[in-house]
């Protein structure tokens, strides 16, 4: 079949969910059997999302290919259950360079280099080129912001013009509004969606359906009301109002008809979808066996969004142990010797990746807590690193032990950046960054998470600078860490990088320097994180 594109617009205000509309259509499709892919259109500047402050877009999500994208390119691989890359990623940045570039090179000699074709023409490439090479049937494609910011415009007229080019069959728009409740005279407002979509078609785009978001259910009368003002057929309406968990959302839209909404539009073949896997984790969710709370001691705990993959990490984890997972965010700047004892409370305790000397010590103490308690810990990429600071610190006798990124003259640099990063210049894209093989030994905690027991590779996705300094493996082994999974061949002392260390004798006790949060799954949870949670319930259990 021809590819076909699902276009997804916004209007009203940001932050209305159009990731997770994104993704829910994208889940009917593929529980339809569709091969489907999903691009994120980011209108800003910057090539990519990787020199952002986690404060203003939420986390970095990085792909296998290494590139750091916005954080609904992890929504959409955790619904869709495919693996993305830097083509399905485009910012305003991306397409400027490589226009310019192309000018630079005489690709558009004697021409006048404008936004109209030339700008246009290179986003349709990109938007295409991201389909063929998934060899998706569907493709998705979310354009970020409002529509009426400037920084849209070209993109809108992109996907203006692919309807034009690709044939009214093949293409469909949805625009994704704001309905909202005005509790003082307790009613919906339906004029912020009428003008959403009367800007919307001065743009020359008339959407064939509508998402209108509220906190609650809109009355069927409001939505034919909607319906007439903004030229849809009102069985086009759909409503998606706040749900308890994310992951019923895809079921919502299904009841109302839009699956059977994009097959008509679309002209495809009608098809009963399979979302039992779906159903079974909702019930899940809202009807747990245990809860576990687990204490997440990070540096960026204001912005929930900024550990947005690994909550949803720990949310997979809970499901597959049939455990509501109760998370504590704890600022490792606050974290001191006088209320450390806090962490307690918590069935394990989980401490994320971050940069920067801000709040270490609290990530440290945090380390030293559960080691010393038998508290379930998991420490992720900088959670690894601290790890090994006070395991080099409070076991292993080396005063002073530090990362290098923290304290560059430290007597014991146990954390160093390798000499391949020294070298590079620039910080975009300049990290370690994507998927890298993981040797795990057997016989370890590690083996058993992976299924593994005879030891094997895994892959998992990085992104950092610095590394456990291989100068100090032996030593820390000899004090009783086990590395238990390293990638070969990249440290230049003849021996691996290391990518995991955990404690014999504890219950369990495990940093891995990737970030196995970034492909974790619904019906796949990552294993780590399945086995945090795991050890949590079996410390309720044992009391």
């Amino acid at each position: 079949m021809d590819t076909r594109f699902i276009f997804i617009t916004g209007g009203v205000v940001s932050s209305l969910g159009k990731g997770i509309a994104t993704s829910s259509i994208g889940a009917l499709l593929r529980a339809r059997g569709y091969q489907v892919s999903a691009v994120k259109i980011d209108p800003y500047i910057n090539v990519d999302a990787g020199t952002m402050k986690p404060y203003e877009h939420g986390e970095v999500f990085v792909t296998d290919d290494g590139a750091e994208t916005d954080l609904d390119l992890g929504t959409y691989e955790r619904f869709l259950d495919i693996d993305l890359g830097r083509g399905n990623s485009i910012t305003t940045g991306q397409v400027y360079l490589e226009v310019i570039s192309k000018e630079r090179r005489g690709e558009y000699l004697s021409q006048t280099v404008q936004v109209i074709p030339h700008v246009t023409d290179e986003i349709k490439r990109r938007i295409r080129t991201a389909g063929t090479a998934a060899g998706a049937e569907i493709v998705l494609v979310e354009v970020g912001g409002t529509v009426g910011d400037i920084e849209s415009l070209p993109f809108l007229e992109a996907i203006r013009q692919m309807r034009f080019e690709e044939g009214r069959e093949n293409t469909l728009y949805l625009h994704v509004t704001l309905l909202p409740y005005l509790g003082a005279s307790e009613e919906f407002k339906t004029k912020p969606t009428q003008h959403s979509v009367a800007t919307l078609r001065g743009f020359g785009i008339q959407p064939d359906g509508l998402i209108i978001r509220s906190s609650e259910p809109a009355p069927e009368d409001l939505r034919r009301k909607i319906a007439l003002f903004t030229n849809v057929e009102a069985r086009d309406v759909f409503n998606s109002a706040d749900a308890d968990f994310v992951y019923a959302v895809p079921a919502m839209l299904e009841q109302q008809g839009m699956g059977r909404f994009v097959e008509r539009q679309l002209q495809l073949e009608k098809v009963l979808p399979d979302m039992r896997g779906w159903t079974e984790a909702v019930n899940v969710l809202r009807n747990p066996e245990v809860t576990v709370r687990i204490g997440v001691v990070g540096k960026y705990v204001a912005m929930p969004d900024a550990y947005l993959s690994l909550l949803e990490a720990l949310r997979h984890a809970g499901i597959a142990n049939r455990a509501r997972v109760e998370v504590s965010w704890i600022s490792s700047e606050d974290l001191t010797d006088h209320n450390v004892s806090q962490l307690a409370d918590y069935h394990g305790i989980l401490v994320p990746g971050g940069f920067g000397i801000r709040g270490i010590e609290g990530k440290v103490l945090a380390a030293s807590f559960a080691r010393q308690n038998d508290i379930p810990y998991l420490g992720i990429c900088l959670g690894l690193q601290v790890a090994v600071i006070e395991f080099a610190r409070g076991v292993a006798g080396l005063d002073g032990a530090n990362s290098t990124e923290f304290d560059p003259y430290s007597p014991n640099p146990v954390v160093d950046l390798m000499p391949d990063q020294a070298a590079k210049e620039g910080t975009g894209g300049t990290m370690r960054l994507g998927a890298w093989p993981m040797e795990i030994t057997s016989g370890t905690l590690l083996s058993d998470l992976y299924g593994l027991g005879q030891g094997g590779t895994v892959s998992e996705r990085h992104r950092h600078r610095f590394e456990v300094n291989p100068a100090y493996t032996d030593r820390l082994r000899q004090a009783g860490l086990v590395i238990s999974g390293v990638t070969p061949g990249l440290s230049g002392h003849g021996v691996g990088l290391v990518e995991a260390i955990e404690l014999p004798g504890h219950p369990f006790f495990l940093g891995l320097q990737s970030h196995p949060e970034l492909k974790s799954r619904l019906m796949r949870p990552s294993p780590p994180f399945r086995g945090l949670i795991k050890a949590a319930v079996r410390l309720i259990r044992e009391g």
